[in-house]
């Protein structure tokens, strides 16, 4: 079978590629099948998705906890298992795989992602942490309106001098001070859990206390916002906080409390690869970045300036699986969908079937890495949902579930889901280069999404 695979070399040029032995996957799986109502978890209200420590901190288009443990309950039956996931984001897989009593294993390449997962897969002794939070905010009440610290010492606001200008774009001179002093403080907290669980908070409440849009996904300002005072912010999410630590500390199972580092294993690190032996996982939960959708550097810029994550944020966004940054030369896909997708797209945009491209040659990559970490009769589920840009469909779950085939495994199950409370996915408007409505960008995101449950025999 020869497929046609077009590449911009000195012009538009028609590079044959000649692939043998294509295990073909039919659209109509997917466009035909009824959606299966018990994935879709309509009837869970906020404060059940948001149970436990799932509610420290606020991050787009993330999965529901009720659909990692449903995946749990129908895959691991040993005590011991141990579950992974290469694209923690917040960490839903790891914080529910520790809830169990299971070893959790996962990477992210964004550095805040790491950060919020740590915190949040992490139990603390209440009453030690009510005790130190507690101490922290009569430290806080003391400083309003003063400069001065418990020992009479001038606070000088810590506020990263490499980002200034971001800072003051985002930032009322106001709250900008009164940030610098709070995370001066934060950082004297010599206890690293207590201090790492204070830098969440603080990272949370920036957007809050920044003229950034309130409600948006997207990186707008509203210069009218009303002002919200870093203070009374962080005192109420942090209430918030401890409540959800000592409903997820009850619930972890008490050797894992005392024993954590044998059972986290989470990296700041490529999805390519996993932090764990050959052969040494059972079941693999996540849900990727969508193709070209959205800057996930971007959505969150007020962490990584503040917390002064990256030397430079443009190289710094280019270590992203499904930025707009990567492109591959020298690099072919095997998947007969994906190559008709670049086709397709390469009609309307070179640019942009490269952006695909390199995409889904990414994803390839981490199936390769799956099938490398799992045990034998272990299971990978890849949460996808399919978009469409630029006119062109953008078959995501078909194209993953052939190139998981690719990679060894064999399709064990698909799941068609409903997504009644996910954030789709937003992209950049192809003339203004800022984020816009899908619709607004010449792109469209579906209110289902998919479930590709990979084998390895």
């Amino acid at each position: 079978m020869e497929i046609g695979l077009i590449e911009n070399v000195g012009g538009v040029v028609r590079k044959r590629v000649r692939y043998n032995n294509i295990k073909n996957i039919d659209p109509s799986l997917f466009s035909e099948k009824e959606v299966d109502r018990d994935w879709s978890f309509a009837d869970y209200k906020p404060s059940d998705t948001g149970k436990w420590t799932h509610n420290y901190h606020r991050y787009p288009a993330k999965f529901i906890p009720q659909l990692v443990e449903k995946l749990i309950d129908e895959y691991i039956s040993n005590e011991d298992a141990h579950i992974n996931d290469p694209f923690m984001g917040c960490g839903t897989t790891i914080v529910t795989a520790i809830s169990r009593g299971f070893k959790a294993s996962g990477t992210d390449i964004n550095k805040i992602a790491y950060l919020i997962t740590k915190v949040k897969a992490t139990p603390i002794n209440p009453e030690y942490l009510n005790e130190k939070i507690g101490k922290f905010l009569s430290a806080l009440k003391f400083m309003e309106g003063t400069q001065e610290s418990f020992f009479g010492e001038r606070i000088e606001p810590l506020i990263p001098q490499r980002h200034i200008d971001r800072i003051d774009y985002w930032f009322t001179e106001e709250n900008k001070i009164e940030l610098g002093k709070i995370l001066r403080l934060i950082y004297s907290e010599e206890d690293e859990t207590i201090r790492n669980f204070l830098l969440v908070a603080f990272s949370h409440i920036l957007k809050n206390c920044s003229i950034w849009l309130q409600g948006s996904s997207k990186p707008t300002r509203d210069l009218k916002k009303s002002r919200i005072r870093p203070y009374d912010a962080l005192r109420k999410h942090l209430k918030k906080m401890q409540k959800g630590n000592a409903a997820f500390y009850n619930i972890v199972p008490r050797e894992v409390r005392e024993n954590l580092n044998r059972y986290l294993n989470i990296k700041i690190g490529d999805a390519r690869k996993q932090p764990v032996p050959d052969n040494s996982v059972d079941l693999i939960v996540t849900s990727s970045p969508y193709v070209t959708s959205y800057e996930y550097a971007d959505l969150h810029q007020l962490s990584t300036i503040w917390l002064d994550l990256a030397d430079d944020l443009t190289e710094y966004k280019k270590k992203f699986i499904g930025t707009s940054y990567k492109h591959y030369e020298n690099e072919q896909l095997k998947s007969k969908i994906a190559i008709e997708i670049v086709n397709k797209m390469s009609e309307k945009s070179m640019r942009v079937a490269k952006e695909i491209e390199a995409f889904f040659i990414d994803m390839q990559r981490v199936f390769d890495d799956s099938f490398r970490i799992l045990k034998r009769s272990g299971r990978c589920c890849y949460v996808i949902g399919n978009t469409k840009l630029k006119g062109v469909d953008i078959l995501n779950a078909e194209v993953f579930a052939e190139s998981l085939q690719h990679s060894g495994f064999k399709i064990d199950r698909i799941i068609k889901r409903e997504i009644p409370l996910k954030i789709l996915p937003q992209k950049r408007d192809e003339k203004t280069g800022r984020f816009a409505s899908n619709s607004n960008a010449n792109s469209e995101a579906y209110p289902t999404e998919y479930i590709i449950i990979g084998l390895k025999g």
